[in-house]
């Protein structure tokens, strides 16, 4: 495992990366670990159980990522994604009913302008 200050991670990013392939380092601050960085092409992190799943719903959760992204992070048709995050208590539709029934209502209204049908993706 290889340490790296807060001082040369924002020096050399790049270096700090290369690192993380061949193995996790330690980001220290004030000579106290601060933060680990795995390099998630490493199969044997992402190829856990559950990993891929727990990563996206977090990403997903905190609106780091779009439903799509964290579907594809995860593995997952977005249905079945959505399904997920649900059972784990994540919303999928957010903001209140007022601005739901609105985007429905642009919604629906574009469709009826639109005179090709829309194909699912």
């Amino acid at each position: 495992m290889k340490a790296v200050n807060v001082r040369e991670l924002k020096n050399n990013p790049s270096e700090a990366l290369r690192e993380a392939r061949r193995h996790p380092v330690v980001v220290l601050n004030r000579d106290q670990p601060e933060a680990l960085l795995i390099h998630l092409g490493d199969d044997a992190l992402l190829g856990e159980p559950g990993v891929r799943r727990a990563l996206a719903t977090a990403l997903y959760r905190d609106e780091s990522v779009s439903l799509g992204q964290a579907a594809r992070i995860a593995s997952l048709p977005v249905a079945e994604f959505i399904q997920h995050v649900s059972r784990a208590g994540v919303p999928v539709v957010r903001g209140t009913a007022a601005a739901v029934r609105e985007d429905a209502k642009a919604v629906t209204a574009w469709r009826k302008g639109s005179s090709r049908p829309m194909r699912a993706r």
